[in-house]
């Protein structure tokens, strides 16, 4: 297919792509014609500097005393690791010196192999304890179940849309220039199959924002919209009043 022909798709499959979402095959197609064809190629490196650019969103946050702990242990596995290199090609020296035995000479070969075989305990211990404290942050790390892209009516992706099952909250951050006038809100809705649209709470004018939800609110919900109503939204109950601004399909991804 060219893609360059159908730039919405383009958009979809370098966005999935930046967000390792496109997977398998897809995935592996996307990046061969990324590296034949240009366009496509640029596509990728925009979403994934996009992507990259939401780090700056995040307050600075001091690190935690584990993490140095962390550091330490590589640190010192690697020191450990390359003591036992040490130690073998000393072991594997003696060792073929044999043929010119000296007073002592299998002493200190069998020093060098029981010092060798020291530091290899050593160096496992360190591995587990740096694998466990892995597990440890991997397991605390936030995780995401649906991710959706919303683009405007030109097919330009404006705002990405995550839900995190552990905190239970949906993460949206604005990847385009949309800015809504003063006194108006945008407001987040789930479009049910069948049902009538649900909102999930009225957004403010940050690049980040953060909604509490729960698995019911986006299980089963094919799209996501957002769309442009008076400052506050629209009263509780009622469906939405304004136009669409943005729209996109919630996809489900394994955690």
């Amino acid at each position: 297919m060219n893609l360059i022909a159908h730039p919405e798709l383009l958009e979809l499959l370098a966005a999935s792509h930046a967000l390792g979402t496109l997977r398998g095959g897809a995935r592996r197609r996307f990046e061969a014609m990324a590296r034949e064809q240009a366009p496509v190629r640029a596509a990728a490196l925009v979403w994934q500097g996009r992507l990259a650019s939401m780090t700056e969103l995040q307050s600075p946050i001091v690190p935690d005393a584990a993490v140095w702990t962390r550091i330490r242990n590589i640190i010192d596995a690697e020191k450990t690791q390359h003591a036992m290199e040490r130690q073998r090609d000393a072991a594997n020296a003696a060792a073929s010196a044999k043929d010119k035995p000296g007073p002592g000479g299998w002493l200190r070969s069998l020093a060098l192999w029981r010092g060798a075989t020291a530091a290899g305990a050593l160096a496992t211990v360190l591995a587990v304890v740096v694998g466990l404290n892995l597990r440890d942050q991997l397991n605390n790390a936030p995780a995401v179940q649906y991710v959706a892209v919303l683009s405007d009516d030109q097919s330009a992706a404006s705002m990405l849309v995550t839900f995190d099952p552990k905190k239970k909250q949906l993460v949206l951050q604005r990847v385009g220039g949309y800015a809504e006038a003063s006194d108006k809100s945008l407001q987040l809705w789930a479009l049910p199959p069948g049902g009538a649209p649900r909102s999930l709470g009225v957004l403010d004018n940050k690049p980040g924002l953060r909604l509490a939800a729960s698995e019911s609110d986006v299980h089963a919900v094919p799209t996501l919209a957002v769309t442009l109503e008076a400052k506050g939204g629209v009263p509780p109950g009622s469906g939405p009043k304004g136009p669409i601004v943005f729209k996109g399909a919630l996809i489900e991804k394994t955690i």
